[in-house]
């Protein structure tokens, strides 16, 4: 017998807030299949508040709270079974986090969890990273996220270490990154990935996303570190509204995809890499996995 389940998860980020309504289809003695049923997006930009005055502006309080309602209809439409609304980088660090927390349970009846680095890297690594490519390799899982990126590294499909960065787009562009940290980040690669004499990224975000999809490659083909590093020359070359128009980049894509790609080269750079994988993977779809995970349990 067939069963059907709908889940909805949250992503408050420090550049956008996601929703994504997943399905995820159960049939005896088979593995599930989840597919990704909607996804909206709404780039309030949480980050440029908080990491420049460390609270959330009166006006955004507002976006955040409207958007929160209007994803509590679009799940109530969607009939989904359970959800979880999961807070990164831009609220741990925003002063007026808890409270706001509080206001958006009480207008649009949504609980927010504000979850530290450690918990955003487990999530995602619920997605089963090591299925989606070869289990008896190495690789370099970075998330990039507008306020922190998160950095895994898996061999022979286990888990070898993990670890979460005040390193993220939104900062990047508000010159709020030292040269300490950009070190921090590359002394933490480099000691990890020592012994290992192959490994390859897995990129994941909406940066790299676009990134791939603009490339034309097929699915599940690596772009290629000189791609890579010949797309960020392009990128640099090109004003802010060339970007938007002739690569036909949304707005608020246009100017953290600099900062995004400086952050993947470098992680592939640090690691001896020379190709990353770009499956369409990220915190909302981590969700995802552990509700359908907590429903079976019960």
């Amino acid at each position: 017998m067939i069963t059907i389940d709908k889940f909805g998860a949250i992503d408050i980020g420090s550049n956008a807030v996601r929703l994504l309504i997943g399905s995820v289809t159960s049939l005896d003695g088979e593995n599930p299949r989840f597919k990704k049923t909607s996804l909206v997006r709404v780039p309030i930009r949480l980050g440029t508040d908080v990491f420049l005055k460390n609270k959330v502006s009166e006006e955004n309080i507002k976006r955040l709270v409207d958007t929160m309602k209007s994803y509590k209809l679009l799940m109530e439409t969607h009939k989904v079974h359970s959800y979880k609304a999961c807070a990164t980088s831009a609220m741990r660090g925003a002063e007026n986090g808890k409270e706001l927390v509080k206001l958006i349970n009480k207008e649009a009846d949504i609980k927010i969890d504000i979850i530290d680095g450690k918990d955003e890297a487990s999530i995602i690594a619920m997605t089963d990273l090591t299925e989606l490519t070869s289990r008896d390799e190495s690789y370099l899982y970075v998330d990039v996220g507008g306020g922190s990126t998160e950095f895994t590294i898996y061999n022979n499909g286990e888990k070898i270490a993990s670890k979460s960065f005040n390193l993220g787009t939104v900062r990047l562009l508000n010159h709020l990154i030292t040269d300490e940290k950009w070190k921090e980040v590359e002394l933490w690669i480099k000691k990890n990935t020592a012994n290992f004499e192959k490994i390859s990224l897995i990129g994941s975000g909406g940066n790299i996303n676009n990134i791939f999809k603009n490339s034309g490659k097929d699915k599940g083909t690596p772009l290629t570190y000189m791609y890579l590093s010949s797309y960020y020359q392009l990128l640099q070359s090109l004003t802010y509204e060339e970007r938007i128009w002739e690569l036909n980049m949304n707005y608020d894509r246009a100017d953290v995809v600099v900062p995004a790609t400086k952050i993947f080269l470098s992680a592939m750079k640090w690691s001896n890499a020379q190709n990353i994988y770009v499956p369409k993977i990220g915190l909302a779809d981590g969700i995802i996995k552990y509700l359908y995970n907590e429903k079976v349990k019960k």
